[in-house]
């Protein structure tokens, strides 16, 4: 029987066997949303309360935190829905408008890493023109190219799914919705939507982190030419806490894809934890790590929380 996608419903599914812990299982979940959401809106609070940190550096790490946060707020209603009241229900459209959010976010933090490599490149090569190279506008217009890239890299691939009967079963396979989980539904010719996936990843993610990778090469050429061991440690602090965050990102997105193409004798429950860690692990540790690696940033946290003291 054909489901109607105006009118009918998927069901999300939370962790098999586990449905009496879900109470349980929820405190974790709540506790590292929470403290995502608390991270990464005092990131944007800081930057855009302090003026010291109206730079190109800390305006892109304010584009990675708002990504972070759009993430965490897309996917925590249902998660914790399901968890908390067992409400597996969701529309249609609740799902693909779901779906398209977080693999757009998805290719907008890519952009933003990437963009943020190019940022340090140019602060170690090309210190003298910072400043002309990365002005304002410039940053302004970066930020449009990165969000419309994701946005219309997508929005065709979305869009379809409304058009699809689904006559198999309606139950997926995550508490939220994701596109690769929402196609084994339909009954309709899906090679589109199965192929243009796999020609996006190398397009988007694997391009860009191609990119980073020969930006770093030459940052790292240009470091090991300075003399002095103590410019080369302080030209390398520069960019650790990007590195860091570059690491985190693509190590859950290679973990990911591995368990989703390789995986198919792992237990269901190992593919559900590997795509918690791929949407939560990240934005979790960005703040952390610029928090811990970033005195400028730490400084800011401290005035912000402390009671004696005012922000400047």
């Amino acid at each position: 029987m054909w489901l109607n996608s105006s009118t009918a419903t998927f069901l999300l599914n939370g962790f098999p066997g586990l449905e009496k812990a879900h109470c349980w299982i929820s405190i974790p979940f709540f506790i590292v949303y929470a403290s995502v959401i608390l991270g990464n809106s005092t990131l944007l609070f800081l930057i855009r309360d302090d003026r010291s940190l109206h730079e190109p550096m800390y305006y892109f790490l304010a584009m990675l935190a708002a990504t972070d946060l759009g993430v965490t707020l897309t996917t925590m209603p249902t998660i914790m829905g399901v968890l908390w009241l067992n409400h597996r229900e969701i529309s249609h459209e609740s799902c693909f408008s779901q779906t398209y959010f977080i693999h757009t976010l998805s290719v907008m933090e890519s952009g933003v890493l990437l963009i943020m490599a190019y940022d340090c490149f140019v602060a170690i090569c090309n210190p003298l023109r910072y400043t002309s190279i990365l002005t304002d506008s410039w940053v302004v217009k970066t930020g449009i190219v990165v969000f419309m890239r994701a946005f219309l890299s997508l929005i065709h691939l979305i869009l379809r799914l409304h058009g699809f009967p689904y006559c198999h079963s309606h139950i997926l396979s995550h508490t939220f919705c994701l596109h690769q989980d929402v196609i084994k539904l339909t009954c309709a010719d899906i090679t589109f939507n199965s192929i243009y996936p796999v020609v996006l990843l190398p397009l988007t993610g694997f391009l860009d982190s191609v990119i980073i990778r020969s930006s770093y090469i030459m940052i790292l050429k240009m470091v090991m030419n300075i003399a002095s061991g103590e410019e080369r440690a302080k030209a390398l602090n520069t960019c650790i806490s990007h590195v860091c965050c570059v690491l985190v990102f693509y190590i859950t997105v290679i973990g990911l894809t591995l368990i989703h193409r390789f995986g198919k004798h792992v237990p269901h429950v190992v593919h559900i934890i590997m795509s918690f860690v791929y949407f939560l692990f990240p934005p979790l540790m960005n703040p952390i790590i610029y928090s811990v690696k970033t005195k400028q940033i730490r400084n800011g946290i401290l005035r912000i929380f402390s009671l004696n003291r005012p922000i400047s």
